[in-house]
Protein backbone atom coordinates (compact mmCIF):
# COMPACT_ATOMS: atom_id res chain seq x y z
CA UNK A 1 0.00 0.00 0.00
CA UNK A 2 2.85 2.36 0.83
CA UNK A 3 4.37 1.70 -2.60
CA UNK A 4 1.12 2.64 -4.34
CA UNK A 5 0.86 5.75 -2.20
CA UNK A 6 4.40 6.77 -3.09
CA UNK A 7 3.75 6.22 -6.78
CA UNK A 8 0.51 8.20 -6.51
CA UNK A 9 2.32 11.13 -4.88
CA UNK A 10 5.01 11.05 -7.55
CA UNK A 11 2.37 10.96 -10.27
CA UNK A 12 0.55 13.92 -8.77
CA UNK A 13 3.81 15.85 -8.47
CA UNK A 14 4.21 15.53 -12.24
CA UNK A 15 0.59 16.08 -13.21
CA UNK A 16 -0.33 19.04 -10.97
CA UNK A 17 2.25 21.56 -12.33
CA UNK A 18 1.36 20.72 -15.92
CA UNK A 19 -2.35 20.81 -15.11
CA UNK A 20 -1.91 24.26 -13.56
CA UNK A 21 -0.25 25.54 -16.73
CA UNK A 22 -3.10 24.21 -18.87
CA UNK A 23 -5.64 25.70 -16.45
CA UNK A 24 -4.05 29.16 -16.53
CA UNK A 25 -3.73 29.06 -20.33
CA UNK A 26 -7.55 29.03 -20.49
CA UNK A 27 -7.96 31.75 -17.84
CA UNK A 28 -8.32 35.49 -18.26
CA UNK A 29 -8.12 37.07 -14.81
CA UNK A 30 -8.21 36.35 -11.09
CA UNK A 31 -10.27 37.94 -8.35
CA UNK A 32 -9.21 37.77 -4.72
CA UNK A 33 -9.89 35.67 -2.65
CA UNK A 34 -11.18 33.04 -5.10
CA UNK A 35 -8.62 30.43 -6.14
CA UNK A 36 -10.26 28.52 -8.96
CA UNK A 37 -13.21 30.54 -10.22
CA UNK A 38 -11.34 32.21 -13.07
CA UNK A 39 -13.33 33.27 -16.13
CA UNK A 40 -12.34 30.88 -18.93
CA UNK A 41 -11.61 31.80 -22.53
CA UNK A 42 -10.21 30.28 -25.71
CA UNK A 43 -8.76 33.60 -26.85
CA UNK A 44 -5.20 32.71 -25.86
CA UNK A 45 -5.23 29.46 -27.83
CA UNK A 46 -6.93 31.21 -30.73
CA UNK A 47 -4.15 33.79 -30.76
CA UNK A 48 -1.64 30.91 -30.88
CA UNK A 49 -3.38 29.22 -33.82
CA UNK A 50 -3.88 32.44 -35.76
CA UNK A 51 -0.34 33.61 -35.03
CA UNK A 52 -1.36 36.96 -33.57
CA UNK A 53 0.55 36.37 -30.32
CA UNK A 54 3.76 35.29 -32.04
CA UNK A 55 3.76 31.96 -30.21
CA UNK A 56 3.15 29.85 -33.31
CA UNK A 57 6.11 31.41 -35.10
CA UNK A 58 8.29 30.98 -32.01
CA UNK A 59 7.22 27.35 -31.65
CA UNK A 60 8.15 26.66 -35.28
CA UNK A 61 11.46 28.46 -34.83
CA UNK A 62 12.22 26.47 -31.67
CA UNK A 63 11.44 23.19 -33.42
CA UNK A 64 13.68 24.11 -36.36
CA UNK A 65 16.59 25.16 -34.13
CA UNK A 66 16.30 22.08 -31.91
CA UNK A 67 16.08 19.65 -34.83
CA UNK A 68 19.04 21.28 -36.58
CA UNK A 69 21.19 21.42 -33.47
CA UNK A 70 20.39 17.86 -32.36
CA UNK A 71 21.03 16.42 -35.84
CA UNK A 72 24.38 18.19 -36.26
CA UNK A 73 25.50 17.47 -32.69
CA UNK A 74 24.55 13.79 -32.85
CA UNK A 75 26.13 13.20 -36.26
CA UNK A 76 29.35 15.11 -35.60
CA UNK A 77 29.64 13.89 -32.01
CA UNK A 78 29.43 10.28 -33.18
CA UNK A 79 32.41 10.63 -35.55
CA UNK A 80 34.44 13.02 -33.39
CA UNK A 81 34.20 10.62 -30.44
CA UNK A 82 35.41 7.84 -32.73
CA UNK A 83 38.45 9.89 -33.68
CA UNK A 84 39.24 10.67 -30.04
CA UNK A 85 38.81 7.03 -28.98
CA UNK A 86 40.82 5.43 -31.79
CA UNK A 87 43.29 7.97 -33.12
CA UNK A 88 44.71 9.83 -30.15
CA UNK A 89 46.39 8.75 -26.95
CA UNK A 90 45.78 12.08 -25.28
CA UNK A 91 42.64 12.22 -23.16
CA UNK A 92 42.79 16.00 -22.94
CA UNK A 93 40.51 16.15 -25.98
CA UNK A 94 37.86 14.33 -23.99
CA UNK A 95 38.48 16.40 -20.88
CA UNK A 96 38.10 19.59 -22.91
CA UNK A 97 34.57 18.48 -23.85
CA UNK A 98 33.56 19.10 -20.23
CA UNK A 99 34.64 22.74 -20.33
CA UNK A 100 31.25 24.20 -21.42
CA UNK A 101 29.64 22.61 -18.36
CA UNK A 102 32.13 24.03 -15.87
CA UNK A 103 30.50 27.47 -15.99
CA UNK A 104 26.89 28.60 -16.23
CA UNK A 105 25.42 28.98 -19.75
CA UNK A 106 24.75 32.69 -19.13
CA UNK A 107 28.39 33.30 -18.18
CA UNK A 108 29.53 31.28 -21.19
CA UNK A 109 27.25 33.37 -23.41
CA UNK A 110 28.69 36.62 -22.06
CA UNK A 111 32.21 35.34 -22.74
CA UNK A 112 31.34 34.26 -26.28
CA UNK A 113 29.26 37.26 -27.23
CA UNK A 114 32.31 39.41 -28.05
CA UNK A 115 33.55 36.90 -30.62
CA UNK A 116 30.08 36.43 -32.09
CA UNK A 117 29.82 40.21 -32.50
CA UNK A 118 33.15 40.28 -34.31
CA UNK A 119 32.14 37.64 -36.86
CA UNK A 120 28.61 39.00 -37.29
CA UNK A 121 26.77 36.05 -35.73
CA UNK A 122 25.25 37.96 -32.83
CA UNK A 123 21.49 38.40 -33.17
CA UNK A 124 21.20 35.86 -36.00
CA UNK A 125 19.66 32.41 -36.31
CA UNK A 126 23.00 30.93 -37.39
CA UNK A 127 24.63 32.47 -34.33
CA UNK A 128 22.09 30.88 -31.97
CA UNK A 129 22.53 27.48 -33.62
CA UNK A 130 26.32 27.78 -33.42
CA UNK A 131 26.13 28.83 -29.76
CA UNK A 132 23.89 25.90 -28.85
CA UNK A 133 26.23 23.52 -30.66
CA UNK A 134 28.97 24.62 -28.27
CA UNK A 135 27.12 22.80 -25.47
CA UNK A 136 25.34 20.01 -27.35
CA UNK A 137 28.29 18.84 -29.44
CA UNK A 138 30.57 18.25 -26.40
CA UNK A 139 27.70 16.39 -24.76
CA UNK A 140 27.38 14.12 -27.79
CA UNK A 141 31.13 13.47 -27.81
CA UNK A 142 31.08 12.48 -24.14
CA UNK A 143 27.94 10.40 -24.67
CA UNK A 144 29.40 8.35 -27.54
CA UNK A 145 32.96 8.03 -26.26
CA UNK A 146 32.30 4.86 -24.28
CA UNK A 147 30.69 3.19 -27.28
CA UNK A 148 33.96 2.76 -29.15
CA UNK A 149 35.34 -0.40 -27.55
CA UNK A 150 37.39 -3.33 -28.80
CA UNK A 151 34.35 -5.21 -30.12
CA UNK A 152 33.36 -2.35 -32.44
CA UNK A 153 36.98 -2.00 -33.54
CA UNK A 154 37.13 -5.73 -34.38
CA UNK A 155 33.93 -5.45 -36.43
CA UNK A 156 35.35 -2.52 -38.38
CA UNK A 157 38.59 -4.42 -38.98
CA UNK A 158 36.57 -7.38 -40.24
CA UNK A 159 34.79 -5.17 -42.78
CA UNK A 160 38.15 -3.68 -43.78
CA UNK A 161 39.70 -7.12 -44.40
CA UNK A 162 36.83 -7.82 -46.81
CA UNK A 163 37.72 -4.73 -48.82
CA UNK A 164 35.37 -2.25 -47.16
CA UNK A 165 36.20 1.46 -47.12
CA UNK A 166 35.49 3.91 -44.29
CA UNK A 167 31.84 4.48 -45.23
CA UNK A 168 31.24 0.73 -45.48
CA UNK A 169 32.83 0.20 -42.07
CA UNK A 170 30.50 2.80 -40.60
CA UNK A 171 27.44 1.39 -42.39
CA UNK A 172 28.00 -2.29 -41.65
CA UNK A 173 29.96 -2.24 -38.36
CA UNK A 174 29.50 0.99 -36.41
CA UNK A 175 25.92 2.13 -37.05
CA UNK A 176 23.92 -1.12 -36.63
CA UNK A 177 24.96 -1.47 -32.98
CA UNK A 178 24.49 2.22 -32.22
CA UNK A 179 20.84 2.69 -33.23
CA UNK A 180 19.56 3.06 -29.69
CA UNK A 181 22.40 5.36 -28.65
CA UNK A 182 21.92 7.58 -31.70
CA UNK A 183 18.22 8.02 -30.97
CA UNK A 184 18.78 8.71 -27.28
CA UNK A 185 21.55 11.22 -28.00
CA UNK A 186 19.34 12.92 -30.58
CA UNK A 187 16.52 13.23 -28.03
CA UNK A 188 18.85 14.51 -25.32
CA UNK A 189 20.45 17.13 -27.59
CA UNK A 190 16.98 18.15 -28.75
CA UNK A 191 15.87 18.74 -25.16
CA UNK A 192 19.04 20.66 -24.31
CA UNK A 193 18.45 22.94 -27.28
CA UNK A 194 14.68 23.15 -26.68
CA UNK A 195 15.01 24.44 -23.11
CA UNK A 196 18.15 26.53 -23.65
CA UNK A 197 17.76 30.12 -22.48
CA UNK A 198 21.07 31.74 -21.53
CA UNK A 199 22.94 31.31 -24.82
CA UNK A 200 19.83 32.04 -26.89
CA UNK A 201 19.07 35.21 -24.96
CA UNK A 202 22.56 36.72 -25.06
CA UNK A 203 23.68 35.56 -28.50
CA UNK A 204 20.26 36.13 -30.06
CA UNK A 205 20.00 39.55 -28.28
CA UNK A 206 16.21 39.30 -28.34
CA UNK A 207 15.97 38.95 -32.13
CA UNK A 208 15.69 35.15 -32.13
CA UNK A 209 12.49 34.60 -30.16
CA UNK A 210 12.26 30.96 -29.14
CA UNK A 211 9.57 29.67 -26.81
CA UNK A 212 11.84 29.84 -23.76
CA UNK A 213 12.54 33.49 -24.51
CA UNK A 214 8.82 34.24 -24.75
CA UNK A 215 8.06 32.43 -21.48
CA UNK A 216 10.49 34.65 -19.58
CA UNK A 217 9.26 37.72 -21.46
CA UNK A 218 5.61 37.08 -20.57
CA UNK A 219 6.56 36.49 -16.93
CA UNK A 220 8.51 39.76 -16.89
CA UNK A 221 5.49 41.52 -18.40
CA UNK A 222 3.28 40.11 -15.62
CA UNK A 223 1.18 38.16 -18.11
CA UNK A 224 0.81 34.76 -16.41
CA UNK A 225 -1.83 33.52 -18.86
CA UNK A 226 0.25 33.85 -22.02
CA UNK A 227 3.26 32.61 -20.02
CA UNK A 228 1.20 29.53 -19.06
CA UNK A 229 0.22 29.03 -22.69
CA UNK A 230 3.84 29.26 -23.81
CA UNK A 231 4.87 26.93 -20.97
CA UNK A 232 2.23 24.40 -21.99
CA UNK A 233 3.46 24.41 -25.58
CA UNK A 234 7.04 24.17 -24.29
CA UNK A 235 6.28 20.98 -22.36
CA UNK A 236 4.45 19.13 -25.15
CA UNK A 237 7.52 18.02 -27.22
CA UNK A 238 9.34 16.47 -24.21
CA UNK A 239 6.19 14.48 -23.39
CA UNK A 240 5.99 13.28 -26.99
CA UNK A 241 9.68 12.35 -26.94
CA UNK A 242 9.17 10.44 -23.70
CA UNK A 243 6.34 8.42 -25.25
CA UNK A 244 8.33 7.75 -28.43
CA UNK A 245 11.39 6.85 -26.37
CA UNK A 246 9.42 4.31 -24.35
CA UNK A 247 7.53 2.82 -27.29
CA UNK A 248 10.14 2.61 -30.01
CA UNK A 249 13.36 2.09 -28.06
CA UNK A 250 12.67 0.04 -24.95
CA UNK A 251 9.79 -1.99 -26.41
CA UNK A 252 11.75 -2.76 -29.57
CA UNK A 253 14.78 -3.63 -27.46
CA UNK A 254 17.32 -1.64 -29.44
CA UNK A 255 20.87 -2.14 -28.31
CA UNK A 256 22.05 0.50 -25.88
Amino acid sequence: MSRKLTLGILLLSFIIPFGLLVYLSFSTQWYYPSLISHPFTLSHWESFVTGSSGLFKSAGLSVFISLTVSFIATTCGFFISRGIAYHTKSRWWLVSAYFPYVIAPVVLAVMLNYYFLQIGFSGTLIGVIAAQLLITLPYAVIFFYGYWNQNISNLENLVATMGGNFLQKVKHASLPSAKGLLVICFFQCYLISWFEYGLTQFIGIGKVETLTILVYRFVAESNPYLAALAGTILIVPPIILLIVNRKFIFQKGWSL
